[in-house]
C-alpha cells in the first residue's frame, strides 16, 4: 500500500463485489494416518479491498485447528489430522470488495537507481516501509539472482530511468516475448528453463519478473490472488472453471507498493483480488503440508469467481 495514503483518495462507489470458492481435494491411494496442512485461503486485509465473509470448511474434522497471521501478516490457518482418512476436503467461501485504486504517475517515480540505493546499508536509520521492502529484495526458494535475468531486464534498467516505468516496460516485455503454456512447466521448473524457453504460465512470468527486479536491486513481492474471467459472448459463466493468479508489486519509495499483472499487460485493478502475498509462491501456497502415508495423490482444484451486483445476487454473464 501506499506510504502517502494514496487509497484515501478512491472515489465512492468504485468498486467490483465478489464471491468466490475455492474447492480443493485430495483423494489418496493408501490411508493418512497423520497430517499437518498450512493454508493461505482468506483474503488478507488491504486498503483497496474490504472482506465481508469468510468461511473455511475442512473435512475430515481436523484434530487441532488455529486461524492465525504468518510472518507477511497473511492469514494463515493450521490444521492437524491425527486420524486415518483417505480424502481431505477444503472449501474456502467469500465475498468481498475491490476498490478502485487511484491513477498514479509513473513518470513521477525516482530513477529506479535511487530507489535501490535507498533500501542499501549506509549506517543510518530506515524507515518502517524501507526496512520491510528490504526482505523482499534477496534470493527467495522459486527466485534465483542470476546474470542472466539482469542481462534480460537491461534494456528495460536503462540509467537514470523512473524506476516504475522500468517496470512497466519489464512487465510489457514479458507480456510479449512469452507464450502463456498451461502444460508447459510445473512449480518447480526451474527460472533459467522458463527464460531459454519463453513458454510458462502466470505464477512462472510473476517468478521471472521478481527475478529480473530484484537482480537489479529492486524490492518486488509476490501477489496470490484470483482473477475475473469473461466467458465468450452468449455464453455462461462456468462453475469451477477459473484459477488462482499470480502477479508482482514492486516497492517504490515516493508511492509506497505499486502492482504489475505480467500475464495480461496490466496494472491490476477491479478484477484482481488479492488473497496473500510473500517472497515467492512457497510463501503463499493455497493448501501445502506433510503427511504420513497417502501414497499417490494428486489435488482436484476448482476455483469460480462470480460477479455480484450492489444489492448480493449474482451477476449475470
Amino acid at each position: 500500500m501506499s506510504v502517502k495514503q494514496m487509497h484515501s483518495e478512491v472515489p465512492e462507489l468504485q468498486l467490483a463485489r465478489y464471491q468466490i470458492i475455492h474447492d480443493t481435494h485430495y483423494s489418496y491411494s493408501a490411508t493418512v494416518s497423520l497430517s499437518q496442512q498450512l493454508a493461505h485461503l482468506v483474503p488478507r486485509d488491504c486498503t483497496w479491498q474490504v472482506k465481508h465473509q469468510c468461511q473455511l470448511e475442512v473435512s475430515p474434522t481436523p484434530c487441532m485447528r488455529h486461524d492465525g497471521l504468518d510472518v507477511f501478516g497473511n492469514p494463515l490457518t493450521r490444521l492437524v489430522f491425527e486420524r486415518p482418512h483417505d480424502s481431505l476436503k477444503v472449501s474456502a467461501q467469500m465475498r468481498l470488495d475491490v476498490l478502485a485504486r487511484p491513477s498514479i504517475s509513473l513518470q513521477d517515480s525516482p530513477a529506479w537507481e535511487d530507489a535501490c540505493a535507498a533500501m542499501r546499508y549506509s549506517g543510518t536509520r530506515m524507515s518502517a516501509d524501507l526496512l520491510d521492502a528490504c526482505r523482499f529484495r534477496f534470493q527467495s526458494p522459486y527466485v534465483q539472482l542470476k546474470h542472466s535475468f539482469a542481462t534480460y531486464s537491461a534494456d528495460c534498467f536503462v540509467p537514470g530511468k523512473p524506476l516504475l516505468l522500468a517496470a512497466q516496460a519489464l512487465m510489457n516485455k514479458i507480456f510479449t516475448e512469452f507464450t502463456f503454456d498451461a502444460v508447459a512447466t510445473q512449480v518447480a521448473t526451474p527460472l533459467l528453463q522458463v527464460l531459454e524457453e519463453r513458454r510458462g504460465v502466470c505464477q512462472d512470468f510473476a517468478h521471472l519478473m521478481l527475478a529480473c527486479l530484484r537482480s537489479q536491486g529492486v524490492a518486488a513481492r509476490y501477489v496470490s490472488g484470483y482473477l475475473l474471467t469473461q466467458p465468450p459472448p452468449g455464453q455462461p459463466r462456468l462453475i469451477g472453471a477459473d484459477a488462482s493468479h499470480a502477479w508482482v508489486s514492486v516497492f517504490c519509495p515516493d508511492h509506497g507498493w505499486v502492482d504489475f499483472d505480467p500475464t495480461n499487460n496490466i496494472r491490476p485493478a477491479l478484477e484482481h483480488i488479492t488473497l496473500a502475498w510473500g517472497r515467492d509462491f512457497a510463501d503463499v501456497s493455497p493448501l501445502h503440508g506433510v503427511i504420513l502415508g497417502g501414497g499417490g495423490h494428486d489435488p482436484d482444484v476448482q476455483v469460480t469467481v462470480l460477479p455480484l451486483t450492489e444489492d448480493g445476487a449474482i451477476a449475470q454473464g
